[in-house]
């Protein structure tokens, strides 16, 4: 497999959610209510929402040929305290009958070097884990630690229950 990534576009949106459909939904099933998983699917993968995504984030898609296989957005948050740079992994999915394939590495790395490219000073890539996803494995494997734990309102009564987890760049 020859997993290539290019940057997305507004264009690009329907394939977003096409992908949404089927990952996030393949995700979440079994970890939140159908109620906030429709709450959920509005709140980040409408047209509105995505676009407004893609004007702050940098979306990378992965294709394996001509098909689609993921995506992932990052985008840079703000400085520490300290005076590091801090990047938000604010998605990485891959379609099921791709997992632990290694599109999901090829898709952080992208978002990492991307990272690296923008920033000339200390940084930290940083993402919001649900601490019922099996991702969490995936996520140490590539060096990242958890830093802390939060459950995070994200309106109508939902919640996400997440670890933070980051690495240093």
């Amino acid at each position: 497999m020859d997993i290539k990534i290019r940057p997305a576009t507004g264009e690009d949106i329907a394939l977003i959610q096409q992908m949404a459909e089927v990952t996030f939904r393949h995700t979440y099933a079994e970890i939140i209510s159908a109620g906030q998983m429709e709450f959920m699917m509005e709140w980040m993968y409408s047209d509105d929402s995505l676009a407004a995504q893609l004007s702050t984030q940098k979306f990378f898609l992965a294709y394996d040929g001509q098909t689609p296989c993921g995506y992932t957005s990052i985008e840079r948050q703000g400085r520490d305290a300290e005076g590091v740079d801090i990047y938000h992994l604010q998605k990485l999915y891959v379609m099921p009958q791709y997992q632990r394939k290694g599109v999901g590495s090829v898709l952080i790395d992208a978002a990492i070097s991307f990272a690296k490219e923008i920033c000339s000073r200390p940084a930290r890539i940083e993402l919001n884990v649900n601490r019922g996803n099996s991702a969490v494995e995936f996520y140490k494997k590539k060096g990242l630690r958890v830093l802390r734990t939060g459950d995070f309102p994200i309106g109508n009564g939902f919640y996400m229950n997440d670890y933070i987890m980051g690495v240093e760049l």
